[in-house]
């Protein structure tokens, strides 16, 4: 594994900036990392990991950079809980740990560094120097993984009665004979409109 200051650049290339959600991140994924025994995420151990996030903000495109998972290669999975949390799940040894940011950290940041102004400046240099222990809960959990939830999954794909798109990884509903798409049954997060 890399140093904390050279993921933290690799964090702030494929990021765009860096800020205290990057930090936290890269720390949140190195712990994770370190606790499952995995020592290289993006070459002889990159099978063995799947990754929850639980929050689209920063600190998952560090937690990314770290592991190396990604949505398009199916190692990455996001669910929406807004929490500064991720689940490392080795697939390999069925065993996973859950790690979510204390938000008493924030409060500890500025007794670090009362001189420093800048909320996200206070933070990212206490994020940088506090124990794991302080800015983290761990918790060994259990990630029930199906199938189509391994990457290199590959499976049926089936094609939605009313509208006429495809389907891949089992992700369709069954209403009686038929199947449909999520957004067909009713499940669609957009409204189409007409021109």
């Amino acid at each position: 594994m890399k140093s904390l200051d050279e993921y933290l650049r690799d964090a702030e290339n494929a990021h765009g900036h860096l800020c205290a959600g990057q930090v936290l991140g890269v720390r949140l994924a190195m712990l994770g990392l370190a606790k499952l025994g995995i020592e290289d995420p993006r070459g002889k151990d990159r099978k063995r990991l799947v990754t929850f996030v639980e929050i689209d903000r920063c600190a998952t495109d560090a937690v990314a950079v770290v592991t190396g998972c990604r949505l398009g290669k199916r190692a990455l999975k996001f669910r929406d809980w807004g929490k500064v949390a991720a689940t490392f799940v080795d697939v390999g040894k069925g065993i996973a740990i859950r790690i979510a940011a204390k938000e008493s950290s924030k409060t500890l940041a500025r007794r670090l560094h009362p001189e420093v102004e800048d909320k996200n400046q206070q933070q990212m240099l206490a994020y940088r120097e506090m124990t794991s222990d302080e800015l983290f809960t761990l918790q060994w959990v259990n990630v029930e993984l199906p199938p189509e939830e391994f990457p290199g999954y590959k499976g049926e794909r089936v094609v939605c009665a009313a509208c006429g798109e495809g389907i891949n990884f089992r992700r369709e509903v069954r209403r009686g004979e038929k199947v449909l798409c999520r957004s067909c049954a009713g499940e669609c997060y957009y409204k189409p409109v007409q021109p």
